[in-house]
């Protein structure tokens, strides 16, 4: 089921709202997960697509940024060891960023690629192509 939110000032009609969704889902056969269909205070953050969301920013979720930075010393070994590209490191690197860029990360992104430098390697020489040679004809003289 996907990720849906419900806001209200009345803590009753968010829970009637709740009972409500969880009859229709049963109805379908369907089933809420009752530790993530939670009536929280937004003050608090809301836990949502990998960010806690708060009523003046967001955070992204500790677990998130666990998993890119093995993620990112796993890719950084294989890219000195000559086994993915650079451009394959350089997409995993920009695919995080572009997800967390949402969220207040400035720094959490600075203090992860400063604390795991990526020493760029030398590209393979590509030897030059082979030079084209043209002989000029002599012209024959009609003596």
């Amino acid at each position: 089921m996907d990720d849906f939110a419900l806001f209200s000032d009345n803590k009753r009609q968010l829970y009637a709202w709740k009972a409500a969704i969880i009859d229709r889902l049963a109805a379908l056969r369907l089933t809420a997960h009752e530790r993530e269909a939670q009536v929280t205070q937004t003050q608090d953050g809301i836990p949502w697509l990998g960010f806690v969301v708060y009523p003046t920013h967001r955070r992204l979720k500790k677990r998130n940024a666990v998993n890119f930075t093995r993620r990112l010393e796993h890719n950084i070994d294989l890219y000195e060891a000559g086994t993915i590209s650079f451009a394959e490191l350089d997409a995993s690197v920009q695919g995080w960023i572009n997800h967390v860029r949402y969220a207040d990360t400035w720094g959490l992104r600075g203090h992860i690629f400063d604390s795991h430098p990526i020493q760029l390697r030398p590209e393979p020489e590509t030897p030059p192509p082979p030079r084209r040679i043209y002989l000029r004809r002599r012209k024959k003289s009609h003596n």
